[in-house]
């Protein structure tokens, strides 16, 4: 039976969605029909499909709700092959973009909006440019992954990174090589993790800190959607990454250019441990009905 999806286009620094309102949660679209929305050739296109729903009437929406009852709201996003997924850096600030637009939310002055994800309870708060949400505690992954990626001549070793969602995070010799891969293969892990994971391409900045703010070029194959021109919290996760590398004396706060722009990145100190913050354009592009079977 067909229906009318009423949509909005939006994207952040290029990483690109599909959103659509359904507070009562009556409207779920199959993993099919996501990968239909996002078809770049017989579909909108994106990066990725956002449901807005009301936490409460979401399964996942019970953890949400027990950890912030303000999290009134539910980021439902799915990757544009139509796999869920825990979380999205870029997403969340055009989500909250969205619901701003539709007036199905405020910030106060000075405040925040608590939005909740399969990852658990995020903030978000306007900036100058954007958006910038708090993605919460991070932790490194473990485990020693070598990555192989077509146009790499031999592998590489990789660092796991969780900010919500898994990342593996490879650092390379210079822009010469970063432009080089071609992500439009997936890249290797091995060992393979079981849920998958983001995998990001690194190269310092020459010089790698100036003004006190460390500075990254970053490309990236998202699991689920392939190169995109933006991810989030992969930029994060790089940030992080490169930080560690780097040792105490690297700074808290990063600049992370991507194929769509620039991302920043800030590590803070919480009541529960080191939080990470990512700021950054968010933009809704147009309107409109798409018909689906």
């Amino acid at each position: 039976m067909a229906f009318d999806l009423r949509f909005t286009k939006g994207q952040g620094t290029g990483n690109d969605f599909v959103l659509f309102s359904d507070p009562e949660g009556e409207s779920a679209l199959t993993p099919t029909q996501i990968a239909a929305v996002c078809d770049r050739r017989f579909g909108v296109g994106g990066d990725g499909v956002i449901r807005a729903v009301r936490s409460a009437n979401l399964d996942d929406g019970a953890a949400v709700l027990a950890q912030n009852p303000d999290a009134v709201w539910f980021m439902d996003y799915w990757n544009a092959d139509g796999t869920v997924s825990e979380m999205c850096g870029n997403g969340i600030r055009v989500f909250t973009s969205y619901l701003l637009d539709q007036g199905l939310a405020e910030i106060p002055a000075d405040g925040s909006i608590a939005i909740g994800t399969r990852a658990g309870v995020r903030t978000v708060r306007r900036t100058a440019t954007g958006f910038e949400a708090d993605l919460g505690l991070w932790r490194l992954s473990g485990g020693e992954p070598v990555v192989r990626g077509k146009s790499l001549p031999v592998a590489r070793p990789g660092l796991g990174i969780d900010v919500g969602n898994p990342h593996i995070v490879v650092a390379l010799a210079d822009d010469e090589e970063l432009d080089a891969l071609d992500l439009a293969y997936q890249p290797v892990i091995e060992p393979a993790p079981e849920a998958g994971a983001n995998v990001e391409f690194v190269v310092p900045a020459e010089p790698l800190v100036e003004g006190g703010v460390g500075r990254i070029r970053m490309r990236v194959h998202e699991r689920g959607s392939g190169e995109t021109l933006s991810c989030g919290t992969g930029a994060v996760a790089s940030a992080l990454a490169v930080r560690y590398w780097a040792g105490e004396a690297a700074p808290d706060t990063w600049r992370v250019q991507v194929p769509g722009g620039v991302l920043g990145v800030r590590m803070f100190q919480a009541d529960d441990g080191e939080h990470v913050a990512l700021s950054g354009p968010a933009e809704l592009v147009f309107d409109g009905v798409l018909s689906l079977a």
